[in-house]
């Protein structure tokens, strides 16, 4: 399995992957908007937050705009489709737990994240959670895998047996 940027990579260099066996899981921010994206411009200023610490041009949104959201992330759920993605690997969705600008709630965060699998399963895609070990416990029905970035630095592996 290999994980690529769903922009940066084009259907080719996609196709060739998968011509070799591999499995393409095609990463996009689920919850913040990159000003250097192309379809940046898709993205409202009204739901745009803080900026993430460390990411020049990047904002959290408002993942309570689940209308709005859902269009924008549709849409590139269809990219991965048309570049034929076996997944999507959707990154920040943990807005909840985040200095983002709103209040975003528990409840809040699992309604956005349900989503987000929904949509991607409607279209064919697997789907991982990213990052939001705190609620595996409620969503593990809903996505096909998680992945966590740095689970041993952390200790927190243990908390991703859920999936396992």
């Amino acid at each position: 399995m290999v994980n690529l940027d769903l922009f940066d990579k084009s259907a080719e260099e996609i196709a060739a992957l998968k011509a070799r066996g591999k499995k393409v899981m095609c990463y996009f921010s689920g919850g913040s908007y990159e000003d250097w994206r192309p379809d940046e411009k898709d993205f409202p200023t009204t739901i745009r937050g803080k900026n993430l610490d460390g990411w020049p041009g990047e904002k959290w949104l408002d993942i309570r705009q689940v209308e709005i959201l859902r269009k924008i992330m549709g849409k590139r759920m269809d990219l991965a489709v048309t570049k034929k993605c076996d997944g999507v690997d959707p990154d920040n969705m943990d807005g909840y737990t985040q200095n983002s600008g709103y209040t975003i709630s528990y409840n809040d965060q699992l309604v956005y994240n349900r989503m987000i699998a929904s949509e991607a399963h409607k279209r064919g895609l697997g789907v991982g959670l990213k990052n939001n070990l705190e609620q595996i416990k409620d969503l593990v029905d809903d996505f096909d895998w998680a992945v966590n970035e740095q689970c041993f630095k952390f200790n927190e592996c243990d908390m991703l047996v859920p999936f396992i």
